[in-house]
């Protein structure tokens, strides 16, 4: 394994095991979407609230994998204080990269790059993209 991978490994582990934003809340501002991946059993709850246009914060709450929990808090550390359009524009490129389309590497991921190697495991794709694909819900129900 080289020192990327090494460190991707990390990421993925810290947010794993201290998962940021974890835990819903009670509000009616935010927006509320729920995935079930009956295939592996990853089930994972994502909540956004959106005001003037802007990401004020994403909650989440689930089980399965270390892939599939770690990805929903790193998506809410890299989204949140994002505009809606600089959101879509990372969420789009996330998507792309993991299922090996072109993507704009010039898109900040943060440190959604570390699911970069996810693309070589297409059984561990939806594992890395259900919380994305969740929150996206949660944005199209904000509109």
């Amino acid at each position: 394994m080289n020192n990327m991978e090494n460190l991707y490994r990390q990421v993925i582990m810290d947010h794993y095991k201290n998962p940021r934003h974890k835990g819903l809340v009670n509000d009616e501002h935010y927006h509320t979407s729920h995935i079930k991946n009956p295939t592996c059993g990853d089930d994972i709850t994502i909540q956004s609230r959106v005001e003037d246009g802007i990401v004020k914060d994403i909650r989440h709450e689930g089980t399965g994998c270390s892939i599939c929990c770690s990805s929903a808090s790193v998506m809410s550390e890299v989204l949140v204080g994002k505009t809606v359009e600089e959101a879509e524009k990372i969420l789009e490129t996330y998507l792309n990269m993991l299922t090996n389309k072109e993507y704009d590497e010039e898109v900040e991921l943060e440190d959604a790059i570390a699911y970069q190697g996810v693309s070589k495991f297409p059984a561990r794709i939806k594992c890395a993209s259900i919380a994305w694909k969740a929150f996206e819900d949660t944005l199209k129900e904000s509109e």
